[in-house]
């Protein structure tokens, strides 16, 4: 067991032989630290949290009560197989989420990027990769194989069906189902989500340039009611778009997928 001489762990926690716990790393009363777990600098594991498997937490990060981090994944497939969880650099895994390492069939890596935060009850399902700055909100669920880009955010109680794509800015309004993969910056919602339109409150938060949102906005019209297939369109748009956001967009139609695409009503 490694255990940086400044980190302080409270005499009723459990860190097993073989874990490595960084320094300036809290670790909290009747917590748990199996081990193949390796915390990052600065990394605080508050009272009767749980992280187990392979797992590696990065600098910062936060994990707090009842959390189960870095168990096995919740696939009748597995095996037993050594699969991995690692998780970035100041993320808020708030009370009771839990994200799963990974399966041999899913490439074996579960991952999480920085600066996220998952809200109570929040879950990662196996083998999902997660970007950066994503906001899971309470008891939103991803299931296996899931890919979520930069900046989504997910509403409350909301689920997103295994091997599903959302791009990068998109956003997921609570109570949403969502089967089909989501364009860079779109709108979702509704019980069995459709894609209503596009994020302009976030792209505005974010500061993009007016152009960019009006690009944008012509190439979601042209996805919606041009001719030919969704596919179709998205080529003709590949040919046409000079802003970056739009061949962004373009680019994740094109991309291949496992699923099909929730498209413009």
């Amino acid at each position: 067991m490694g255990v940086d001489p400044s980190a302080r762990i409270h005499p009723s926690a459990v860190v097993e032989n073989g874990a490595e716990i960084g320094p300036g790393c809290i670790v909290g009363p009747f917590s748990v630290i199996g081990p193949g777990v390796r915390l990052g600098p600065d990394v605080e594991v508050k009272s009767h949290a749980i992280v187990t498997g392979l797992t590696e937490i990065g600098a910062g990060t936060v994990i707090f009560s009842f959390a189960n981090i870095g168990d096995v994944p919740q696939d009748l497939k597995y095996r037993g197989e050594e699969t991995h969880l690692i998780v970035g650099a100041r993320n808020r895994i708030r009370e009771g989420v839990t994200m799963n390492t990974g399966t041999a069939g899913g490439g074996g890596v579960t991952r999480v990027g920085d600066d996220c935060l998952f809200m109570t009850g929040a879950h990662v399902g196996h083998d999902a990769q997660v970007g950066n700055g994503v906001i899971m909100a309470n008891h939103a669920a991803l299931a296996g194989h899931c890919v979520i880009g930069d900046g989504v955010i997910i509403g409350g109680l909301s689920g997103i069906h295994q091997w599903v794509r959302v791009g990068k800015g998109a956003i997921i309004g609570a109570v949403t189902m969502v089967t089909n993969d989501v364009i860079p910056y779109g709108l979702v919602q509704g019980p069995r989500g459709t894609l209503d339109g596009l994020n302009l409150v976030g792209l505005k938060r974010r500061g993009v340039a007016r152009e960019d949102i009006a690009a944008l906005r012509a190439a979601f019209q042209a996805l919606a009611q041009g001719e030919g297939s969704f596919q179709e369109r998205a080529r003709r748009l590949s040919d046409e778009a000079t802003s970056a956001y739009v061949r962004e967009m373009v680019g994740f139609v094109l991309a291949e997928s496992d699923r099909s695409f929730l498209t413009p009503g």
